[in-house]
């Protein structure tokens, strides 16, 4: 599927909505045409089971026993759990349209999504959006939901934010962006308040962000921002770089997924009134602790004078890519 919503019908035929022991079916039609019907028995009074068919509760524990055929694989996630379930008990909310009303978390990984489309918008109701590990290049924000208060894009191809910023969620609070493409100096602007104006939680880890400066100065917008996630792009390869953002920062608590302790910060205070200190440059030490599968040059050093033994000689290169 090129699209979360061709995505979302692929996961929903996946969870089997339709089919035994959910949805509607010969193991409990009498029992929820039974729920349509006005009581006609008197208070109290069950009807029987019919023979072939199963009771709500019944039918629950198919799905909830881990030994159960029709059992959800234990790292499942709750959405799941909550729509089968639902499912089971009132399978007519989620005929046709209506599954759009249900779900408030969606998470569709590595399935190959290239385009987040207009039809994300039928999640009237949707705070969380996953959509890590596929092939996004670019997000419309037109097309999210305005209930959405998580977004998670880690590990796609997003090099652009000016289409995500042209109308983001105003109730969002986490914004994934690792393992992408986002270039500096020119995406820094895109992380001031006026875009985000309750972000918690920002991860911009493993790009290719340059601009210490730069950024620090449009997050020190942020005043809602308690985690930040920069590991991995070359600006964090600067020397100063991690006192210079808590004392920039003040309300940071967590910074490259370290707790930030009162006395780290007391530590580096100070230092964001000396930017001239950071330096644009970086020293990179790399270690070979071990190497497998060279041939020993003492093989060759063991010829007797004066022979005619030929003289080998072996080069390696080794090659690091940043």
């Amino acid at each position: 599927p090129g699209s979360v919503s061709a995505a979302f019908q692929e996961y929903l035929q996946h969870l089997g909505l339709q089919d035994f022991p959910c949805g509607l079916g010969s193991w409990n039609k009498s029992c929820l045409n039974a729920r349509r019907r006005p009581r006609a028995q008197p208070a109290g009074l069950e009807e029987a089971v019919p023979a072939g068919e199963e009771t709500p509760e019944a039918l629950l524990e198919l799905l909830r026993d881990q030994h159960s055929p029709w059992a959800l694989p234990p790292d499942c996630s709750p959405q799941e759990r909550l729509l089968r379930e639902v499912a089971v008990l009132a399978p007519e909310l989620l005929h046709g349209s209506r599954v759009f009303q249900v779900v408030k978390s969606l998470r569709i990984l590595d399935k190959g999504v290239e385009e987040v489309d207009e039809g994300v918008l039928r999640f009237q109701q949707l705070e969380e959006l996953v959509l890590s590990a596929n092939h996004i290049r670019t997000v419309t924000s037109a097309h999210l939901p305005r209930t959405l208060k998580v977004l998670e894009l880690c590990y796609n191809a997003v090099g652009d934010l000016q289409d995500l910023c042209a109308q983001p969620p105003p109730e969002l609070q986490h914004l994934g962006l690792g393992y992408n493409r986002l270039c500096g100096p020119s995406q820094e602007k895109h992380f001031t308040v006026d875009f985000w104006p309750n972000l918690v939680s920002l991860d911009l880890s493993f790009n290719s962000l340059t601009d210490l400066l730069g950024l620090v100065s449009q997050l020190s917008t942020l005043q809602n921002l308690r985690i930040l996630v920069l590991q991995g792009n070359p600006l964090a390869l600067i020397p100063t770089y991690r006192g210079f953002l808590l004392d920039s920062l003040p309300k940071l608590s967590i910074l490259d997924d370290i707790h930030i302790w009162p006395e780290e910060r007391q530590q580096f205070h100070g230092l964001a009134r000396q930017p001239e200190l950071i330096r644009s440059e970086a020293r990179v030490v790399v270690s070979i602790g071990d190497m497998k599968g060279l041939p020993n040059p003492e093989a060759f050093q063991q010829l007797e004078v004066g022979s005619e033994g030929p003289v080998i000689t072996y080069s390696y290169c080794v090659t690091y890519q940043f």
